[in-house]
């Protein structure tokens, strides 16, 4: 690494810190440009390795002064990121005082202002921007924060905690003082101060004690914020009921706030969010968005305990508290919605972004070994395969074993910074579980590959399953060891019944593999059975098993798993598409599959399939980026071209039966679980219709007064089809929504898919459209990260042009919100995975961020990697 960039840390460099600060105090006076920070802490030296020099963090600080025990301290350095205290005593009082600019910080990170709020984020390393600090997790403390301000401006004044003191002060300022009595790290620090509106609730815990529930919106938004203090108060309930874990404070605190770079953060008792995370109601908001909202606000909330009271000891362990929360929100929205269609939507981000982001250069493992910018790892192998990781443990230990190891958990490492060791160590002490294998996942990177083979002998009766794990060499790990992987396993007969297994090795219908290869013998079998294989996505694994074409829509018509009949459809769906590659518009879908796919139709029309909305998942070809993942070099033009003419042939053969559906069934606008899942069904029939003419008056019906989730998706149906109605729709779609924000980004996301020559010029117009903003995340990735990540045809274009408007978007936004570009980056780092010519054109823009004088560390470690890979 360059020394204008710094040096990788390591997991295994891991030092306690020197010294420990067990109170912080501080009075922060909020101004635009000068905002003074006086920070008042106890610190005292690590007793069994002591040091004489004190370093702390800092960044973009001005220092005003440095005391030591109430007396003036000048024996210090600043270098860079860091102020050294030389020869300071090992234990004593340290004052500091510095200024900052929330005004000119547009990076989102530390303090900074937000549509005229003053709002913080800290993590990870966010907390150096507003004082000099030891801005580590394993640094806890306790906090007592004062907040100054102009009063008519800024009449909220918000930090952790309970609020302590409040009153008015000279010039029309006034204060308000918090006390956190639970000792946290600096990332957890927040801090607010605005105008808002208030949505104020209560919830009773289950020992009786009442919490003061409020979020903070911006003015004029009270009537989207009852969904989110609605999902609140369930996910408090649940938190209680399925893992008997209580609130803690007297006080949980939301803030909506549109500049923010992710979408929500736990900071302890004071929860900051992204607007779009948080604002919902039923004329603005898609059903996606409800489900998000109740999703994240669930996420943010379990944090109190699986990452708040129990932290990271450092930034390696990242999936200590994600992967884990993660798993946790998954399951609230699981038990409280439908299992299959949440399972369907965590498994899509393991297929198409993160066994992606395992195939290229910034492969890591879930606790990552090395790191340049820590923020660069808030990735899906850290969150999403951190859950699947923890999801294993659940199918290996059961629901009980697994709220056994919880406890332990929880009662062993209550105010502690802790390792994901220390987490599988809980797990493995209260269930007697060795789990010396298993954690390698938590070390090794790559997605395994399991083979395999099946045989049946009639005269014996058996069914005998031969399993081997196959492990690709990384970016980061050239060679790599076994693991335990749980396959849970059903077998159904010719007529779809369930077989009981009966063989060595199965527990709860889950097979352990463990070793390179080995054998599954099933007795009493009487025919060939057809095999459901990682049922529910039991591990995140990729599968090659040369299954035939009727025993996958078998497994679609017959199996227990919902899930596992989707994942069956999206394998013969796929092997269709990569048999049919060569063919281009000439390719021709499987008759067997076209038959299927009309059977779902007409149960679904009889009433005899419930679920309407995982009917509307099984009429979906497979993503670009899952077909993507069965290739080493992807071959761009023959996918989109066969999926082309496969949704094009679906369209033509089931054009009555989509017709009668969008006839039969109607819209209430209500959100129940059958009325989000009629919507679904329609918006997949209008997708199709689209294509084939038909139906036009309806489609253009639910643009124009439909709910805003068919109103979308009816565009997008135009979209994608090439329709010529497509641009009125979009247009009068921005007269009608202009004046909401949130909105406007959802015509942006639909901008950003359309296809032609003239797309490219229609986005670079867009930039100068009145609610476009390179400094909000939120417009940014609207916009331009739905078109490198949602618009395959475009961004690959032959001459280069998407890889071309997407580095241009990068150098801009290097200067402004490294952390953002860091995120849209993601697109080009995948160079050595397409063709010769499209290689080239990407890694042009790859070199041409590597010399930009200024090149953020974020964007650095990113671009060397892809380059040198």
């Amino acid at each position: 690494m360059t020394s204008q960039h710094g040096n990788a840390k390591y997991l295994k460099d891991y030092q306690p810190p020197h010294f420990f600060i067990d109170t912080l105090t501080l009075d922060v006076d909020l101004q635009p440009t000068q905002t003074t920070v006086y920070a008042r802490s106890e610190v005292r030296s690590n007793g069994a390795n002591p040091a004489n020099d004190l370093v702390l963090d800092g960044i973009d600080l001005t220092l005003k002064e440095v005391k030591v025990d109430g007396h003036t301290f000048t024996n210090y350095d600043i270098n860079d990121e860091q102020l050294l205290l030389r020869d300071v005593p090992q234990h004593f009082v340290l004052e500091i005082t510095t200024a900052c600019s929330p005004q000119t910080n547009s990076s989102l990170e530390g303090l900074y202002l937000s549509d005229g709020a003053y709002c913080t984020q800290c993590e990870a390393e966010g907390f150096r921007k507003i004082t000099y600090f030891l801005d580590r997790p394993d640094v806890m403390a306790e906090y007592e924060v004062t907040i100054k301000a102009d009063k008519a401006q800024f009449p909220y004044l918000l930090s952790n905690g309970n609020k302590i003191a409040s009153g008015d002060l000279a010039d029309g300022r006034h204060f308000a003082t918090w006390h956190d009595p639970f000792k946290k790290p600096s990332y957890l620090f927040a801090l607010v101060a605005g105008d808002f509106d208030v949505l104020r609730d209560s919830y009773t815990t289950v020992s009786g004690r009442e919490v003061a529930l409020e979020l903070y919106v911006d003015k004029g938004n009270l009537s989207k914020a009852p969904h989110a203090m609605a999902s609140l108060k369930r996910a408090m309930q649940w938190d209680e009921q399925r893992f008997n874990l209580e609130y803690d404070l007297d006080v949980y605190m939301i803030v909506a706030v549109d500049f923010f770079n992710m979408g929500a953060m736990e900071n302890k008792g004071l929860n900051v969010f992204n607007s779009k995370c948080v604002l919902a109601n039923e004329e603005t908001s898609t059903d996606r968005d409800f489900h998000l909202i109740e999703s994240i606000v669930g996420h943010e909330y379990f944090h109190n305990w699986t990452g708040n009271r129990v932290t990271c000891r450092d930034w390696f362990q990242l999936s200590l508290k994600e992967g884990l929360t993660v798993f946790r929100d998954q399951e609230f929205s699981s038990d409280l919605g439908s299992r299959a269609l949440n399972r369907i939507d965590a498994v899509k981000v393991m297929r198409t972004h993160q066994f992606a982001e395992d195939a290229g250069p910034m492969a890591h493992p879930i606790r990552p070994e090395k790191v340049l910018e820590m923020n660069n790892f808030y990735t899906v192998t850290v969150y999403d395969k951190g859950a699947e990781v923890i999801r294993m443990l659940h199918t290996l230990l059961g629901e009980q074993g697994f709220q056994k190891g919880m406890q332990c958990y929880i009662e062993r490492h209550d105010g502690q910074a802790v390792t994901c060791d220390d987490f599988i160590s809980a797990m493995s002490d209260a269930n007697g579980f060795d789990a010396s294998q298993f954690k390698r996942w938590y070390s090794q990177s790559g997605t395994p590959q399991v083979h395999v083979q099946e045989q049946f002998d009639a005269q014996q009766q058996q069914y005998v399953l031969t399993l081997s794990q196959h492990h690709s060499p990384t970016a980061d790990q050239p060679s790599k060891d076994n693991l335990l992987i749980p396959v849970a396993i059903e077998l159904l007969d010719s007529q779809g019944k369930a077989l009981s297994l009966n063989a060595h090795g199965v527990a709860d219908n889950v097979l352990q593999l463990h070793q390179s290869e080995q054998q599954f013998v099933f007795d009493n079998i009487t025919e060939r059975p057809v095999a459901v294989l990682f049922e529910d996505f039991s591990a995140p694994v990729k599968v090659q098993f040369e299954q035939s074409l009727n025993d996958q829509l078998h497994i679609v018509r017959h199996a227990s798993s919902d899930f596992s009949r989707w994942d069956a459809q999206q394998s013969a769906l796929s092997g269709c598409i990569l048999d049919e590659l060569g063919r281009g518009e000439k390719a021709q879908l499987d008759e067997a599959v076209l038959a299927t796919l009309s059977d779902l139709l007409n149960a679904a029309l009889a009433g005899q399939e419930h679920d309407l909305a995982l009917v509307a998942e099984l009429l979906q070809l497979p993503s670009f980026d899952t077909l993507s993942a069965h290739f080493e070099q992807v071959p761009v033009d023959a996918i989109t071209a066969v999926t082309e003419a496969f949704a094009q042939q679906i369209a033509e053969h089931l054009q009555v039966l989509l017709s009668e559906v969008v006839t039969q069934l109607s819209d209430d606008k209500q959100q129940s679980q059958q009325s989000v899942a009629k919507r679904a069904l329609l918006a997949t029939c209008m997708g199709y219709l689209a294509r084939v003419d038909t139906q036009l008056e309806f489609i253009e019906t639910q643009a124009h007064q439909g709910s805003m989730t068919l109103s979308l998706a009816a565009i997008k149906a135009l979209i994608l089809a090439q329709h010529p109605r497509s641009s009125a729709m979009l247009d009068e779609f921005a007269a009608r929504w202009q004046h909401d924000t949130l909105v406007m980004d959802k015509w942006f996301n639909l901008q950003a898919l359309r296809k032609g020559s003239d797309s490219f010029a229609n986005l670079t117009r867009l930039y100068q459209h009145p609610h476009f903003s390179w400094r909000n995340p939120n417009r940014v990735r609207a916009l331009i990260g739905a078109f490198a990540m949602s618009n395959p045809t475009q961004f690959h274009a032959k001459d280069g042009q998407g890889y071309a408007l997407l580095g241009d978007a990068l150098v801009k936004l290097n200067d402004i919100n490294p952390q953002n570009a860091s995120r849209l980056i993601t697109p080009l780092l995948a160079w050595r995975r397409f063709d010769s010519t499209r290689q080239q054109l990407m890694k042009e823009q790859l070199e041409r961020l590597k010399v930009l004088p200024k090149l953020s560390k974020d964007l650095f470690e990113k671009v060397d990697k892809a380059l040198s890979e």
